[in-house]
């Protein structure tokens, strides 16, 4: 069972999608117009619930939280806002999941919080040093607000063109028309700033001292493998890569029971293993 509410952060609302019993999990998602914490997470929420606490939130200028007065967004802004929400829950260790942009934010998360968080799980990840903008990742930051626009958007994410029904493309051109205003302050071109302001740095990627899974699918344009996820592992002390073949930039969706599967599995172990927050 889940449940919706709102949390104030630093004196900002925050929408947060909460679900589950047991060790805290947040999950964060990506940077895509129409982007929400629980349109990312509601099957993850569901298959993690059983066993641990999970939290899901709107970031800043995401879904139903609106961006602080005077705030345009950025690396640090989700960054503060993600560890003062669980602060605020009273959860002060917890694993952390991060789709793309989320998983930049998880990891600088883990950089800036290493006796808070326990692992990190970076999904399609952004934050890799050096990485350049894709024109994938452009196009996403730049798509219109309509059908034409959620449908070539989606067309981007996946590599089954199956996923890109006529609702998934209804539902997301909506979700885009509602958060249009703040979305295009936070990613006006030229977009290749934004991208190099959510990429850590050697010093803060050396500071991760949880284990990282890494999950990333082989056919991802948007975040490349190569550029993204290889050069990861050079930086992380305690990083493991599984790579599925077949897989666009959403391998929660395309590939949803391994995935599912894949992340209980770390998580359970990452938990029992004495290595985790503030070793």
């Amino acid at each position: 069972m889940t449940t919706s509410r709102t949390v104030a952060v630093a004196g900002s609302p925050v929408h947060v999608l909460e679900g589950g019993e047991g060790p805290a999990v947040l999950l964060l998602h990506g940077s895509g117009p129409g982007t929400t914490g629980s349109g990312a997470w509601s099957a993850i929420i569901d298959a993690l619930s059983p066993s641990w606490r999970v939290v899901a939130p709107d970031h800043a200028g995401f879904g139903q939280t609106p961006l602080p007065p005077g705030s345009r967004g950025g690396l640090r802004v989700w960054t503060d806002q993600a560890a003062g929400l669980m602060h605020s829950l009273g959860l002060e260790s917890y694993a952390v999941v991060g789709h793309s942009m989320g998983g930049a934010v998880a990891l600088a998360l883990a950089a800036a919080r290493p006796r808070n968080v326990t692992s990190v799980v970076g999904v399609a990840a952004m934050g890799a040093p050096g990485a350049p903008l894709s024109a994938d990742l452009d196009a996403v930051w730049a798509a219109s607000p309509d059908r034409d626009g959620a449908r070539e958007m989606l067309s981007r994410l996946f590599l089954d063109p199956a996923y890109v029904t006529g609702s998934a493309v209804d539902a997301r051109a909506a979700a885009m028309r509602a958060g249009a205003e703040s979305f295009a302050s936070m990613f006006p071109p030229p977009r290749a700033r934004w991208s190099e302001d959510l990429t850590l740095s050697t010093r803060q990627l050396s500071a991760v001292r949880a284990p990282v899974l890494l999950v990333h699918g082989a056919q991802d344009r948007v975040t490349p493998l190569r550029t993204t996820a290889l050069p990861l592992l050079d930086h992380l002390s305690d990083a493991r890569l599984h790579v599925l073949g077949r897989c666009g930039h959403v391998p929660a969706v395309e590939h949803a029971p391994e995935f599912a599967r894949l992340l209980r599995d770390f998580l359970a172990r990452s938990a029992l293993e004495p290595s985790g927050a503030g070793r």
